[in-house]
């Protein structure tokens, strides 16, 4: 139960540590930066009350150095450290798969899947047009089934990864129904 981070992405981690210090008893020295560079280190101080604060705007792929530096007016604590290597910038679907087309829906499936992703959305719509629907699916499946079309159109089908940064990336493919059979 000491300082540790949580929730890493390219750009930002969760710092979590053991409540040693309560509002009125002192307050906390962070200091961080990347362990290469410490003399680009930057420090801000926190209420005693803080047992959690989320760092942003990190450089992806960098391992900081983070000290937690309790200033207490009672006890005397040792300042708790922790390296945390932030991840590798987040990377776009790289290729979006469509299967079993029928005349009204189509099966649609991309990769990679990234645990650095929050949601999918997949966005469709026939071409030429601009009347577009939007699906979400969750950030740990890797396919959907989009329905309701018509058919012998050619769909644009556009998967975006939002990721849990914020940042989003996107990648499109086209995909045709087939003839509907006759009667329709």
């Amino acid at each position: 139960n000491r300082l540790h981070a949580t929730d890493v992405t390219s750009s930002s981690f969760r710092l979590l540590w053991p409540q040693l210090l309560s509002q009125d008893t002192g307050y906390y020295t962070l200091e961080y930066g990347p362990a290469a560079a410490l003399a680009s280190k930057r420090s801000q101080q926190l209420s005693g009350a803080h047992t959690s604060l989320v760092l942003s705007g990190l450089t992806p792929e960098t391992t900081y150095q983070v000290a937690l530096i309790p200033e207490s007016n009672v006890h005397y604590f040792p300042p708790q450290t922790t390296r945390v290597t932030t991840l590798a910038e987040e990377i776009s679907p790289v290729q979006v798969l469509i299967s079993e087309s029928g005349p009204h829906s189509f099966h649609v499936s991309w990769a990679p899947v990234l645990d650095s992703v929050a949601t999918y959305q997949v966005l469709y719509g026939p071409l030429p047009g601009n009347s577009v629907k939007v699906l979400q699916v969750d950030g740990r499946h890797n396919s959907t089934v989009v329905e309701h079309l018509a058919p012998n159109t050619t769909y644009l089908v556009t998967v975006t990864a939002i990721y849990r940064s914020g940042k989003e990336k996107s990648l499109s493919a086209k995909a045709c129904t087939q003839q509907g059979e006759r009667g329709e």
